[in-house]
């Protein structure tokens, strides 16, 4: 990291680097708190570093964006209202909880030592070029495959999903306008049930791939994971206020120009 701050002189640092998958921390939290805790740390003291060295307008102007997500307020209610940004952390997984400790961290950073830190925190992402191990992607390869579509429990855990594109519209704006020490919550104001997605995904392939129709008839109720959150969604009234920002883009409209990508990337 020092070598390449060394070689870049980056004027803003964008920290999206993580490990991300729950499951994938169930099996295996070395590599979460690894590359989320450690990363986040090695990642704050170089761009610390960077930071002493500038002056004048390239130190007015330095920021540290540090994304991170929903997954570290916990499991809402079905009536509670969305998380904001005075919700306590309560983070259940090991995840979460890496991603919970990277927050703490990026906060402290700016508060001990000053480094222009802003936080943020979003919903369920989907779209284009998604690592295929994620809900969306994983049951349309499986869906155009003509394999069973396990969903967990019962299918009834609501997530909030925010197109891809909306996410980095946000991001953009957090960037170049929020002041050091802010935070905000970006939600994409699209509640669905996992089961309602697959459902959706599966009317979609059946237009697309009518020789597996109807593609919901492979779906297939699985062993709930540990500690399985409820329910997450995100009130992005504070961006909203401040900068002007809301989602876009329609999750049905998005969803099916997902679908689209992927079974257009099958190679992919």
């Amino acid at each position: 990291m020092r070598a390449v701050f060394l070689a870049h002189q980056p004027d803003r640092v964008l920290h999206l680097a993580a490990e991300t998958h729950v499951d994938r921390s169930i099996d295996g939290p070395s590599a979460f708190i690894d590359t989320n805790i450690n990363g986040t740390y090695t990642l704050l003291q170089a761009a610390r570093a960077h930071y002493e060295g500038l002056a004048g307008e390239a130190r007015a102007h330095f920021r540290f964006l540090h994304v991170s997500t929903d997954e570290v307020y916990g499991s809402l209610g079905p009536d509670d209202p969305a998380f904001n940004e005075a919700t306590p952390y309560d983070p259940r997984s090991p995840y979460a909880a890496s991603k919970a400790a990277s927050d703490h961290l990026a906060r402290a950073w700016g508060e001990t030592f000053g480094l222009p830190v802003i936080v943020s925190n979003c919903t369920n992402n989907y779209g284009p070029w998604q690592h295929a191990e994620k809900l969306i992607p994983h049951m349309i390869a499986r869906g155009a495959d003509g394999l069973t579509l396990p969903v967990y429990g019962t299918g009834l855990n609501v997530r909030d999903w925010l197109h891809v594109e909306d996410h980095v519209e946000a991001l953009h704006l957090i960037l170049d306008r929020a002041s050091p020490g802010s935070s905000f919550c970006i939600g994409g104001g699209a509640e669905r049930t996992n089961l309602q997605v697959v459902e959706a995904i599966c009317a979609a392939l059946d237009a697309r791939r009518p020789g597996g129709a109807p593609h919901a008839d492979k779906i297939s109720f699985v062993t709930d994971r540990p500690g399985h959150d409820f329910r997450y969604a995100m009130d992005y009234t504070a961006l909203e206020r401040t900068l002007g920002w809301s989602p876009r883009r329609r999750f049905e409209d998005g969803l099916i120009a997902t679908v689209d990508w992927y079974l257009g990337h099958e190679a992919w």
